[in-house]
């Protein structure tokens, strides 16, 4: 019978492996937000609403200094 020990070298693997697809999925979320909000800001032009635009490249501006 094998024997899983916290700390093996094979749980250190799947801990950096689980980092990793988390950080993947953050940096594709953060991706697909940003060009939502470019998109929306881009209606906003196109409808000449300058309290969108200013509110949405405000958030994008927020998210951009974060990630």
């Amino acid at each position: 019978m094998k024997k899983y020990l916290l700390n093996s070298p094979q749980s250190d693997v799947n801990h950096m492996d689980s980092l990793f697809a988390e950080m993947i999925l953050d940096e594709a979320l953060l991706t697909f937000r940003k060009e939502q909000i470019a998109q929306e800001i881009d209606q906003a032009l196109r409808k000449r609403n300058k309290d969108d635009f200013l509110r949405l490249t405000d958030i994008l501006n927020q998210i951009q200094n974060v990630g």
